[in-house]
């Protein structure tokens, strides 16, 4: 049956008169077919990604409220949020840090929360049920409440991003825009016009940037002369204000029931410390002079002076930056599309406008800038940075294998042609993996190349198996087309059985979230690849 088969297909390509065409209109066919593979994440059938998330049991919200914010009010406002989180039938419980750092994890690693410690500042561990209990996995959860967090925190004048625990290395954000330039104001300017861009950019979430905001600051100098005058000593002015805001342990109290002792604090109470009225009302007794043993007001002592917080300045590799961070959510939810999307509205963006700027943004992808000082410029990081490195080492990875392939080939038919033969029908393997990733609507993602490096080694031995029999029948005294159609019908059974064993093999992880590229890759590859082997070898 499999000879009848193979005969009807193979015949019109060997025929005397017009097998040249057929065989011409067979590679045109197959060609096309690698073109319209290739072009499936162009026309976004298939999306690139990374890595897709894992179905975690946690999640995680961080948030800023506007510099100089109480930390009560950041407490009310995690509460709030925390309130909400709690109505999603998975979520088990939370626990929110205002004005503190939660303990450090995987994220904080790398996106430095543990050192989050300002009243404006806070964050809530979101904890889930089991995976086994639920139905959704964690990133579907952390986007169903993306939303409404992010609305209470604008409500309440403040900025929630939900953020979820990475599969792959972690990054300061999915999308990092770096803005480098000769002067930090031009730098903070950029990044306003470009953190817009993100804004303006459609799915584009969690938008924020590393420039602190203006806020107010009030600074008590003591007026020397006159503390001198009224026999007070600075040392004592300074410990009186200490001791209201930051509180001093007087006295311990020692009780027959405690095991140890409880302090006796002395301090302004919370509501009134950011009072600065409450504060000058306090009193320091004078040392000397006429005014000796009198109480004597702070405000009597001090001039209130206003000035402006001091602002943290990033640097990275020594090179003053200043960070514009985003995600994508929506459909595609995949961070390269949407920096894609953000650079067609940033690329060449005019920086006239503001003083000292002038001229175009530079643009940089892989490295940064050559000379960061010549002018502003914008280098691209985040996941991007990621996916290139491993897609870029991997594709290394896979010529070197292709290399070593070719070599075992060759030592082991003595010519250097026969290889070439033998390995052409990698190609085909992109036939299989990118159609089957788009039917089943996955991402094409670190995993799936692997399952791509995996199949070349399948597929060249499928192509061994039928070089070797028709060398074989050639030697036995066969003719060479009887024999090129007599290997594929012979070996057409084995060459099935052991790819069928293959894809039954990668079924079995098929359902996980990070392996499923791999799974789908074998699938899908080896069968589209093995029956195209059948037929483009001979």
């Amino acid at each position: 049956r499999l000879d009848g088969l193979f005969r009807r297909v193979m015949t019109p390509m060997f025929d005397a008169r017009r097998g040249g065409r057929n065989r011409l209109a067979l590679w045109m066919v197959v060609f096309a077919l690698i073109g319209a593979s290739v072009a499936l994440p162009v026309v976004q059938l298939v999306v690139m990604k990374m890595l897709p998330f894992d179905n975690k049991s946690e999640f995680q919200v961080v948030l800023d409220m506007p510099v100089g914010t109480p930390v009560e009010d950041t407490a009310r406002v995690l509460n709030e949020i925390g309130a909400h989180l709690a109505t999603v039938p998975e979520v088990t419980d939370w626990q929110s840090y205002a004005g503190t750092a939660a303990p450090i994890n995987f994220n904080g690693l790398v996106r430095q929360y543990y050192l989050r410690s300002a009243p404006e500042q806070g964050d809530i561990q979101v904890n889930l049920v089991d995976k086994t209990a639920r139905d959704r996995q964690s990133h579907e959860i952390a986007v169903s409440v993306r939303d409404a967090v992010t609305e209470i925190a604008r409500r309440n004048g403040g900025n929630a991003k939900v953020v979820e625990v990475p599969p792959g290395p972690p990054v300061l954000s999915p999308i990092v825009a770096e803005i480098y330039g000769p002067d930090y104001d031009g730098q903070v300017e950029v990044a306003r016009r470009v953190r817009a861009a993100f804004e303006d950019t459609p799915d584009i979430v969690g938008v924020d940037d590393t420039v602190d905001e203006d806020a107010p600051k009030l600074v008590l100098r003591v007026d020397q002369a006159k503390a001198a005058r009224m026999g007070v000593a600075q040392a004592d002015i300074v410990e009186v204000v200490r001791l209201g805001l930051s509180g001093e342990n007087v006295t311990p109290v020692h009780g027959g029931d405690n095991k140890y002792e409880v302090p006796v604090r002395i301090q302004l109470p919370a509501v009134r410390q950011s009072d600065l009225a409450d504060l000058l009302a306090m009193q320091v007794r004078a040392r000397g002079g006429d005014n000796a043993g009198q109480l004597v007001k702070i405000s009597e002592l001090v001039q209130v002076a206003e000035t402006r917080r001091e602002q943290i300045l990033y640097r990275k590799d020594l090179l003053p930056v200043v960070y514009v961070t985003g995600d994508m959510g929506g459909k595609l939810d995949s961070p390269l599309y949407g920096m894609f999307d953000i650079r067609s509205r940033v690329n060449g963006m005019a920086l006239e406008g503001a003083p000292g700027l002038a001229g175009t943004l530079g643009e940089w992808f892989i490295r940064q800038p050559a000379d960061p000082y010549a002018g502003y410029q914008l280098k691209w990081d985040g996941e991007w940075q990621i996916t290139y490195d491993t897609f870029r080492d991997m594709g290394a990875a896979y010529a070197v294998g292709l290399i070593l392939i070719y070599l075992l080939v060759v030592a082991q038919f003595r010519s250097y042609l026969v290889p070439l033969i033998i390995m052409a029908p990698i190609p085909l393997t992109i036939v299989g993996v990118m159609p089957g990733h788009a039917l089943l609507g996955a991402q094409f993602t670190a995993t799936s190349m692997i399952g791509m490096i995996a199949l070349a080694g399948i597929i060249v031995r499928n192509s061994i198996l039928l070089v070797d029999f028709v060398n074989q029948q050639v030697a036995g005294g066969m003719a060479f087309g009887e024999a090129l159609i007599r290997a594929a019908a012979v070996r057409a059974k084995p060459i099935g059985l052991t790819a069928l064993a293959a894809m039954i093999g990668a079924v079995f992880i098929l359902d996980d979230p990070i392996f499923n590229g791999l799974a789908i890759s074998l699938i899908f590859g080896i069968f589209v690849s093995t029956v195209l082997t059948l037929v483009v070898i001979p």
